[in-house]
This record gives C-alpha cells, structure tokens and sequence, in this order.
C-alpha cells in the first residue's frame, strides 16, 4: 500500500545535498556543452539552455511514480464505473469518433490500456500534485528526455564527476517503451513495427521530414537492441495490400508504433488505409485508440466525484496529489468566477497547453470570457489551482555563454511503459518565463539524475 503521508522532500533538496564542488562541475561541463547536449532536440526557445539536468533522490522518484501509477489506475476505474466499452466511454465524453480516428467502440476497457501513460506533474511545498494525465502512446519528449540527460551523463563520467557520488541517470524512457510495445502487441524477435508521424503536424522539424528522420535515427537504432525493425515513416505511406494486409511504405509490418495525436491527425487515404487495418484486426498498433480516451480530463472530475466510493488510503492520494476538478457548466458559472484566484480553466481533450486559462494570472473579463467559451463549447474542465515551486536551476546564455542561477518552476512527467519507471521528461521554465509550462511556451526539456 502506497504511503499517503509520505514526508516529501523539498523541491531541489537533492541537488543541493551534492557537494559543492560536484554542483560547480556540473554547471560548467554544461556551459561548456551546452550546444552538443542540446543538438538537434526540439525547442522553441532561442535564448537559454539548461546549464544542468534536475536532481531527485531515487526514493522520492520511485514514490512519485508508485503515487502516479495508482492514480492512473484509479481513473480507469472510474471509467469503468460509467462504461464497459470504448464506445461507451466515448458517448459519454461527447468525442466524437469521426472526427477522432481508429478508435476501436467495441474494445472493453481494461487494464491494457495503461501500456503509456505520462502525467504533469508539479511540485507544491515538495509535494507531487498531478494536473494532467496522458495515457497514448503519442506522449511526446521521450527520445529528447533520453538523448539530453543521455549527453549530460556522458560528459559527467568523463570529468569523473560521478566517481564520488552515488548518482546516476534515470532509466531510458525509449528502452522501456521498446519492451512494452514487444511485450503489449506480443511480437516476435525482428517484427517490424515502423514509427508513424505525421508530417503535416505542428511540432518542430516536422516539415522536414528528412530531418526529422535523421534526428529519429537513435529511435531505431536503439529499437534495433530489443528485437525490433523501426524505420520511420509517414502515416501517408499506409496502404492496404492485395490480400488485405498491411503495407507501410510498400513493405509487408507486422505492427506500427502510433506517434501522432487521434484528434489531430492530417486526413488522407494513408489514414484511412490505417484506420480500416487496425480497426479491422489485421495491424496491430501502439497503443489502441481506447487508451487515448483515459487521458480525457473529465475522467479526472469523475474520479473526485466517486471519492466517497474509494477506500480510505486512495481518498487520502486523491486529496493530497491530485488537484481538486469538475466540470465547468452553467450552473457553476457564477461560483466559478467568485473562484477565479484558485481555479485554472482547461478544455478536457486539449494538449499543448491550448486554451488553458490560469485565473489569477487573468483579469476579470478574461476569465469570465474564458468560462463562457468553456459553457459554450463543452468539454472543459475546472481545475483547483496548484502552484510550482520555484526551485534554483542553472541556465546558459546562448549569445554570451554566461551562466545564471534563476528560480523557476519546473513540471515532471515521468514516463510509465508497461506500468515500469523510467526516466522523466523535465519541462523547465527559464528567466523571464510564462506560468504555464509548454514546449510551444519555449520551455526546455531534460531527463532526470537521480541520487540514492
């Protein structure tokens, strides 16, 4: 049973329990880097770079994700208390499975679908409180997670900055994916699963798709480790074979690696031929499109709504670690403004931090806006408050090369596969930052270095 009073420590405690000299060999191997630690990952932000990876001590991140794996169970029981089936669910959270694509109605919910999950996580006074959960299998940030806290790693052990600590780097977020895709679409030694994108989506280097494949390499050479054939390629490239089977860039697969968002996946006859092999059974894919509903924010409302069904332990992980939510309609209208200090507004299927309204950073006719859109269009959630600490991070000036220490918010998102830890994809502000914390904000990635 997970430990609901679990004394957490403050948010940067790890990295300053480090010696002295171990932190300021860290800050300028990472100065001195910078530029090959970050090459070729995906940022928007032209100014700064991360001088350092975050610091957690390996028992309060096993607590994390041991707290943040129960949760995600505890959403799809609540789901399961309102529907038996995908399409049910779907009725119920008013997705429309035209508009969403290769979403399986017939599918019962079940367990299965817990196969990727990434929440948002913030640290509030130490303690981890969960915003969001993503449950697909198109949750970004893992190979620039890996990749970033792969070089910091590296240029580390080669100033023996490691020798004395009993610090190491989080477990690859891309090896665990690896193994739960083989061990949840049951595929042999050498399956050929390619990794699908969409080329027309927004997200950086997406519109070079030559790039973007030579930036994926590792993705496939390090799939090539667990028994798998990744090339990478277009959900354009889909077609349906003479005998009904599946081809991917004219090649016979035996699986695929869904990396795109089902909502918002460009319309074609590649996605088409997509849609009817894997709804058909003939293809199987990373993750089903059921798994992409869990992540649907009203499911965070009904779960605080069915607290009183919950044993007294998961009420308690409920109440300390999972921001209070419901759904914002035109009854609560009114106490919802009277509320705008601690309420934040979010459309329950959004992503990238689209049309999410903090309050207290808003005036009043902001909001007020805010909340009647919300009404209007449905589908929004209202969602407690929770502020970021601010911790001391280290920054590189691109232009100038100086360093600074600034206090900033950071989220974690640690990455579950097959319900195993991983590493975590660290989205950290920087000086002179936004509150909320997103790619397109111009926040910087990183994994995570833990102490034990």
């Amino acid at each position: 049973m997970i430990d609901a009073t679990y004394d957490w420590p403050a948010a940067g405690q790890a990295w300053f329990d480090l010696p002295e000299s171990v932190r300021a060999g860290m800050v300028a191997a990472g100065a001195e880097h910078w530029a090959e630690i970050f090459h070729g990952r995906a940022t928007y932000n032209k100014q700064w770079r991360m001088a350092r990876p975050p610091v957690l001590t390996a028992e309060s991140y096993r607590m994390m994700v041991a707290v943040v794996d129960r949760l995600a169970q505890l959403l799809l029981d609540a789901a399961q208390r309102r529907a038996r089936t995908a399409g049910e669910l779907a009725g119920l959270l008013g997705v429309d499975p035209v508009d969403t694509r290769m979403l399986p109605t017939d599918e019962p919910l079940g367990a299965h679908l817990l196969a990727a999950v990434r929440p948002d996580v913030l640290l509030s006074d130490g303690v981890p409180r969960v915003v969001e959960f993503n449950i697909d299998s198109s949750i970004g940030g893992v190979l620039d997670a890996d990749t970033v806290l792969d070089r910091f790693t590296r240029v580390y052990r080669e100033r023996g900055l490691l020798d004395a600590v009993p610090m190491g780097p989080a477990p690859s977020a891309m090896d665990t994916r690896f193994a739960a895709i083989r061990a949840t679409l049951g595929l042999p030694e050498g399956a050929v699963v390619p990794l699908l994108l969409d080329f027309e989506a927004d997200y950086p280097g997406l519109d070079d798709p030559d790039l973007m494949r030579r930036v994926l390499a590792p993705v496939t050479e390090r799939a090539a480790r667990f028994g798998l054939v990744m090339p990478i390629e277009a959900v354009t490239s889909v077609s349906v074979a003479d005998d009904g089977g599946p081809l991917v860039a004219g090649r016979p697969v035996d699986g695929v690696f869904r990396l795109f968002v089902l909502n918002r996946v460009t319309r074609g006859p590649g996605l088409d031929a997509l849609e009817t092999l894997v709804l058909s059974g003939r293809l199987p894919a990373f993750t089903s499109g059921a798994a992409w509903l869990l992540g649907n924010k009203q499911l965070l409302a009904w779960l605080w709504s069915d607290l009183d069904r919950l044993d007294a332990n998961d009420q308690a992980i409920v109440r300390r670690h999972l921001p209070r939510t419901e759904l914002l309609t035109a009854d609560g209208y009114d106490t919802a403004v009277a509320g705008q200090h601690d309420l934040v507004s979010k459309p329950a299927d959004g992503s990238a931090g689209v049309d999410v309204v903090i309050g207290r950073e808003s005036d009043a006719d902001t909001w007020r806006e805010a909340l009647r859109r919300g009404i209007d269009r449905g589908g929004y959630i209202l969602q407690e408050y929770a502020h970021a600490d601010v911790v001391p991070m280290d920054f590189v000036h691109i232009e100038t090369g100086e360093t600074v220490t600034e206090e900033v918010p950071y989220s974690i998102a640690p990455y579950l596969f097959g319900r195993e830890l991983a590493n975590a994809c660290v989205r950290s502000g920087f000086p002179g930052c936004e509150g909320v914390l997103n790619l397109s904000r111009g926040v910087l990635l990183s994994g995570i270095m833990l102490t034990s």
